[in-house]
């Protein structure tokens, strides 16, 4: 069977809408990407993606013929017109598995991988996280991320405590905690993601270590060695004396989510009372903060 996959343009703030149009229209699968090259971590007003420009895809039956798919949506879309559009005609083959090969084990370091849960473990003696790969929250792929993973591999976590601000699909809580960390807090605002970060810290059997909560839920003086915030710049900026006071003394705040062309606005805002090294991954940074 072949297929018709329909492709069409959205702006931020209709991407529920769309998505809706397309399954009422009769599509079989619907799937959401940027329309750009840019990575998703701002999920301010608790829903999924809120890129500028995204692409919505319905994948539909193509013995319907595209004339008859397009006076659906035409129809489901009324009074308003269709978006633009993009119309391929596909042969047939197994979706899910096309999906699930684009998804392969990715390493940090030398004893960290991230593994999706249908892949075999390359090496069973590292340190293996178990991550299926998700729309809003993040696989792992991204340099920001992989900044983090990387440091956090050679860091010697027996006894410490983690705070992952922004924690999404809890990846960097759940990587430390399997790396020795004795517990792990994620905070982040989008309840979706809390409940991502529990399956997936379930999965990796370290839910009972880690703590999950709005921001709104966090107690005042609440202190952990590690903190990490991989979120957007002008976050950063904003959050910046509630993530300092979460640094416990003597200990480290890893910021990364940075552009390098935000590189001297971070840094001179957290500089002051702080010693700050920089690692790059493409134009991405992150930085350590720790206290003079």
């Amino acid at each position: 069977m072949s297929w018709l996959k329909i492709t069409l343009a959205v702006k931020k703030g209709q991407l529920d809408f769309i998505s809706e149009q397309l399954e009422l229209a009769g599509a079989q699968a619907v799937t959401i990407e940027d329309a750009g090259d840019h990575p998703l971590f701002d999920l301010l007003d608790g829903s999924l993606p809120v890129w500028d420009d995204s692409l919505a895809t319905g994948l539909f039956n193509a013995e319907q013929g595209s004339n008859a798919v397009l006076a659906k949506l035409a129809n489901v879309f009324s009074p308003l017109a269709l978006p633009q559009y993009r119309l391929e005609i596909l042969p047939d083959q197994d979706w899910e598995r096309s999906w699930m090969d684009r998804f392969q084990p990715i390493q940090y370091g030398h004893e960290l991988w991230i593994c999706p849960s249908w892949c075999e473990a390359p090496d069973p003696a590292a340190t293996n996280i178990i991550l299926d790969p998700g729309l809003a929250f993040g696989s792992g792929s991204h340099e920001t991320t992989r900044l983090c993973m990387k440091w956090l591999s050679q860091q010697a976590l027996e006894n410490k405590t983690v705070i992952d601000y922004g924690c999404g699909s809890g990846i960097l809580a759940i990587a430390a905690l399997k790396l020795g960390a004795v517990s792990a807090l994620g905070i982040d605002i989008d309840p979706h993601a809390l409940q991502a970060s529990r399956k997936n810290a379930q999965l990796n059997r370290v839910s009972e270590r880690l703590q999950l909560e709005l921001p709104s839920d966090i107690p005042e003086q609440y202190e952990s060695d590690i903190v990490f915030a991989n979120i957007l710049a002008d976050t950063l900026l904003e959050l910046r004396s509630r993530l300092l006071s979460y640094r416990k003394p003597g200990g480290i705040l890893i910021l990364s989510g940075i552009l390098q062309s935000q590189n001297e606005l971070i840094y001179k805002e957290f500089e002051p009372g702080n010693k700050i090294q920089v690692f790059e991954d493409g134009e991405w940074l992150m930085m350590s903060v720790t206290a003079q």
